[in-house]
């Protein structure tokens, strides 16, 4: 019924955090990111932490003078709010700004951008393509999709490659977002199903624990033990998922016996389509992204 191995375990990249291997590939690499939001903030404590960069290697950019001390405070690396100097900094530049001002912001940066540049891009639903019509035809370029809980260096993060990035590239760019947690890599057609799974995921997922809990208290427990007991019990299932590398049906039997109290759980998730339900959001969110990216 189920396969043997789900290949969950198999897509993680070789090597991990703190890795010697990784350390030597980014070492004395100089890395530039544009826009000091939260997901600059994850990778930059990502990359500190795994020991795959070193402060002086980073220069961060933003227009909010308060950002811009707080990088330089807690991290202490390179900050200012002037992208062109950054980007003649950088040998790579990751682009962390929303979408709506990533034309703006390439069209600043482009007369700084040479060759040996590699431009990696957090924007979401920003395409390759776009990015193009701003570089030079031989340009290397990275798209990525992280997810929110790269903050807390447990992200998922989706990598698609343009023509231009070369094998060095490709290593380059695992290495910085496997610092803040896995990583797949995925045609670039498919990064709208990865925004409306594991983008947007998360979502789902607090609503799942929040419900759970709120049975918890129905039943009894206290609200913060029954918070608890839903997190813990979603990210030691995960964590099961993931090392085992088993098909989650098989799992979900192994707890479910016969006549048991499992089974008559999952006997009313199943009369209230909980599967269903979940695939439909995953689609919904997927069609909206489509939709966005058509507007770029």
């Amino acid at each position: 019924m189920y396969p043997s191995a789900g290949p969950i375990g198999k897509v993680q990249v070789e090597g991990g955090r703190g890795n010697q291997y990784n350390r030597a590939m980014l070492l004395g690499k100089r890395m530039a990111l544009i826009g000091a939001g939260n997901m600059t903030e994850a990778l930059v404590a990502g990359m500190l932490t795994a020991g795959v960069a070193h402060p002086d290697q980073l220069y961060t950019t933003d227009i909010r003078p308060e950002r811009r001390a707080h990088f330089q405070d807690r991290y202490k690396i390179k900050v200012s709010g002037d992208n062109v100097e950054a980007a003649r900094y950088g040998q790579i530049i990751i682009l962390s700004v929303e979408p709506q001002v990533l034309d703006e912001v390439l069209g600043t940066v482009k007369s700084a951008l040479q060759r040996k540049h590699l431009i990696i891009s957090v924007a979401a639903g920003y395409p390759i393509s776009r990015i193009m019509t701003h570089l030079k035809a031989e340009a290397r370029i990275v798209r990525a999709m992280p997810n929110t809980p790269s903050s807390v260096l447990a992200g998922i993060t989706a990598l698609s490659f343009g023509a231009g990035a070369t094998e060095e590239d490709q290593r380059v760019a695992r290495i910085i977002f496997e610092s803040v947690g896995k990583v797949v890599v995925v045609e670039e057609r498919l990064m709208d199903a990865v925004t409306g799974l594991s983008g947007s995921g998360p979502a789902y997922v607090y609503l799942i624990i929040e419900a759970l809990a709120d049975g918890g208290v129905k039943m009894g427990l206290s609200r913060q033990v029954a918070e608890l007991l839903a997190a813990q019990t979603l990210l030691g299932a995960a964590r099961m998922l993931i090392e085992s590398g088993e098909h989650p049906g098989r799992l979900k039997d192994r707890v479910a016996s016969p006549g048991g109290t499992t089974i008559a759980g999952i006997h009313k998730l199943e009369e209230g389509r909980l599967r269903a339900t979940l695939i439909a959001a995953v689609e919904a969110a997927t069609k909206r992204s489509e939709e966005l990216g058509k507007g770029f």
